[in-house]
């Protein structure tokens, strides 16, 4: 939902009531999608909707069956259902089905307006209870991060330089001594690349745990974008894919360009991750009313319905040998602009990472 507005979902074989209350919806401001059948309803219901209104008789079964397989299937909407023959047994039968209202057929404008409100200020405070508790649970998660990045700095970065410090040491000694095999550096090298991933991961972690304030500053977003795709085609070339950039002219955005950069890189690596050989990512920028928008799209498997609101989790992760801090040092990163990022779907098929961050400067 948008505005109040919401996606309502009509079910009935009556072509000319559906094209009536789509009418009375769509001018309140409302998104409208149509069935006439059981069947065509559960096709539609595929593609989001907030609030249902079903028919009690439907040609290929009884509404409301269906209005309770569709409450299964999108447990926050709400179900609305509808007949042109009121009884008793008719209304017990809409309570059973979990209904949020029950209309006689034809129902007068302003009470269905009034009902379809009521049922979509239901689904908003369910949307607003998950939020807030999905904020709860990742905020006990950074005070968890916080405590746990204080130790961090000091227990394992300071072990890990001196460790790198001693196998430079030790390379340099080995290279003065003769007729040395041509492999008795690589155990040393897989040692010391080991120690350069868990550095470069540590070093991810102290940032996403301890930001520091923004040094924004006047930045060319086309330019950046063009160095980070830059940096990242050998990983794509590697990987058998096609890296493509567009970018029209935007005003400069005030921003932290370490910091805009570091989130750059990890969409588009992690959008290489995903895609399989042959595959495309895509950079894209624009302009939306007030902001820039950068878009990262990939032609991959998407991201499971099932995770889509675990992924900017910290330390939650779908890969095996994932951190779960890439995307939630974006967002981090996104949050500190004042922007917003949010997971779409892409027009090549796979997932889209939008961000949106404002032209205006940015608070410290």
């Amino acid at each position: 939902m948008a505005d109040g507005r919401g996606v309502i979902l009509l079910v009935d074989d009556n072509a000319a009531l559906v094209d009536n209350l789509a009418e009375i919806l769509e001018d309140a401001g409302h998104a409208t999608l149509r069935a006439g059948s059981c069947a065509a309803a559960r096709t539609e219901a595929t593609r989001g909707f907030d609030v249902a209104l079903v028919d009690l008789r439907l040609p290929d079964g009884d509404g409301t069956e269906l209005a309770r397989a569709l409450k299964s299937t999108a447990p926050d909407a709400q179900m609305i259902l509808l007949t042109g023959h009121a009884s008793t047994e008719s209304a017990a039968s809409a309570v059973r089905a979990g209904a949020f209202a029950y209309l006689v057929k034809p129902t007068p404008s302003a009470d269905l307006l009034l009902t379809v409100e009521q049922a979509l200020q239901t689904v908003r405070n369910a949307t607003e209870r998950r939020e807030l508790a999905r904020r709860a649970q990742r905020a006990e998660k950074l005070a968890a991060v916080g405590t746990l990045a204080a130790g961090l700095s000091h227990e394992i970065k300071n072990p890990l330089n001196a460790a790198a410090l001693q196998l430079t040491v030790l390379e340099r000694r080995l290279k003065r001594l003769p007729n040395l095999p041509a492999d008795i550096f690589d155990p040393l090298g897989l040692v010391q690349a080991e120690i350069k991933r868990l550095a470069s991961f540590l070093d991810e972690f102290l940032q996403f745990a301890r930001p520091r304030e923004l040094a924004a500053s006047s930045l060319d977003v086309a330019r950046l974008i063009g160095e980070v795709v830059d940096l990242l085609r050998p990983q794509a070339s590697a990987a058998q894919l096609v890296l493509e950039v567009e970018t029209p002219p935007l005003p400069p955005v005030p921003a932290d360009e370490p910091k805009l950069r570091q989130a750059l890189v990890n969409l588009v690596l992690n959008a290489i991750q995903a895609t399989p050989p042959g595959g495309t990512v895509r950079v894209v920028t624009g302009r939306e009313e007030g902001d820039a928008c950068i878009c990262v799209d990939d032609s991959g498997p998407g991201v499971p319905a099932a995770v889509r609101d675990r992924i900017f989790e910290p330390f939650f992760t779908t890969k095996d040998a994932g951190t779960g801090l890439g995307l939630p040092l974006v967002h981090a990163i996104v949050q500190q602009h004042e922007g917003t990022i949010a997971l779409e779907t892409s027009p090549q098929g796979g997932a889209r990472f939008h961000l949106r961050l404002p032209l205006d400067q940015p608070r410290k």
